[in-house]
């Protein structure tokens, strides 16, 4: 794909992959709404979203140029940065051809319009974010692990990548990359990989680095559990907002983790380890997935997922687990979290999740249909955009779920709120 067809490729549209089932966007005063943006394949679809009704309200859908893997905001250059790609997520030999970091700009009300050429990426990026200063995009790759950083310009185009030195060492399949508060280093979340098809397992680490100016330098290693990361498989953190504390998803283990932000590092121990959820079913391939700590602090949310399937009279039908989101209030004077709450998003494996800037509402994105056996027999339940207010002690109250028509072998794999000029 040249530059003229990625561009034609980035196109904007009412249709889409998504169907729409609600009303039109109606024009509301003042100077501030709030937009929702969820991810199916290579669309993007825009909502309005009112906190206080607790309802999206469909606005339009711009295609990118393969499937969108993840995406970030910079409210402060009024632009959305996603990065896609045609390769089958977790394949080491179905790799794709079509990868590309995007730059949009936010227009009325956060219609998304293309912003400058974007970039031509060599592999499959799996997550992205922004530095502290909003300067630069970094972008973390899974098959072949890699770092790139790509400087933005004045008017939130990208620019070309930055060359890192050679020997950083970016561990075993990178899941997520964060820079550090302070903006002085990078962590790159490095999962590894359970073992299976006839591989052993693969270590899981933190892999950390001193960041300067989008140079990239070594910093040190974590692997929780005194075994090399054996037996140890992070997949995202985040961090608390005024404290210096961090707090990570253990995906292959169903943990919650904290770990104290020193220096621009991390403690290599964490303070506190949790249980994401007691209700894992015997033998069913059970995760954590996402997490988020609320704005506010006092609380942070970790989704459970478990999709697996078995036939049943021709159909794929789920086989059990715990597909929900963990709420645990966080102590304010040591940190640890506390589970209060299971809530029920009334769908399957939630990828992502999204909480309003206020800290009032919270979006999950389920992402796969699922047939489940119920008395009556067996009934599909689809993927969707589950609604639930949040508790000013930081539990979650189901309002709706937004059925999302996915096409075949499609997903939804993102979703966020942000604030934009109306």
């Amino acid at each position: 794909m040249d530059r003229r067809t990625f561009n034609i490729a980035m196109t904007i549209g009412a249709g889409g992959l998504i169907a729409p089932t609600l009303g039109a966007a109606p024009r509301r005063a003042g100077r501030k709404v709030l937009a929702l943006y969820s991810s199916i394949d290579s669309v993007m679809t825009r909502y309005e979203v009112d906190v206080e009704a607790a309802t999206l309200t469909f606005g339009e859908t711009i295609t990118l140029p393969s499937s969108i893997q993840y995406a970030w905001p910079l409210p402060a250059k009024r632009a959305l940065y996603a990065v896609t790609s045609d390769a089958v997520g977790g394949s080491r030999t179905i790799t794709g051809q079509v990868h590309r970091l995007c730059a949009l700009r936010f227009g009325p009300r956060g219609k998304l319009v293309p912003l400058g050429q974007g970039e031509v990426l060599r592999q499959r990026p799996i997550h992205m974010t922004i530095d502290r200063t909003g300067s630069h995009v970094l972008v973390a790759y899974n098959v072949e692990p890699e770092i790139t950083v790509h400087p933005l310009r004045p008017n939130g185009a990208i620019a070309a990548r930055l060359p890192q030195p050679q020997g950083l060492d970016y561990g075993i399949f990178p899941h997520q990359v964060r820079a550090v508060p302070g903006n002085r280093s990078v962590v790159l979340v490095t999962r590894g990989n359970n073992a299976g098809g006839g591989r052993p397992e693969d270590p899981g680490a933190l892999k950390l680095f001193h960041y300067d100016s989008g140079r990239l330098s070594n910093l040190t290693s974590i692997a929780v559990g005194g075994k090399g990361g054996y037996g140890y498989g992070p997949r995202h953190l985040d961090f608390h907002p005024v404290k210096p504390w961090v707090y990570l998803s253990i995906e292959r283990q169903n943990e919650l983790h904290m770990h104290r932000i020193v220096d621009g590092s991390f403690a290599p121990v964490p303070d506190f380890i949790r249980k994401t959820t007691e209700q894992a079913e015997r033998g069913v391939a059970q995760v954590a997935g996402a997490i988020h700590v609320h704005p506010k602090g006092h609380v942070v949310y970790v989704s459970n997922r478990a999709s697996g399937t078995r036939k049943v009279n021709g159909q794929d039908v789920w086989v059990g687990g715990d597909n929900t989101i963990s709420v645990f209030a966080i102590d304010q004077t040591t940190g640890e979290p506390t589970l209060v709450q299971q809530a029920d998003p009334k769908g399957f494996h939630v990828r992502t999740f999204a909480i309003d800037p206020s800290g009032r509402l919270l979006v999950a994105a389920t992402m796969v249909d699922m047939v489940v056996r119920d008395p009556d027999g067996l009934r599909k339940v689809s993927a969707g955009l589950s609604l639930f207010r949040i508790a000013p002690d930081g539990k979650l109250d189901f309002v709706r779920k937004y059925d999302v028509t996915l096409p075949e072998g499609a997903q939804q794999l993102w979703v966020n709120m942000v604030e934009v000029d109306a």
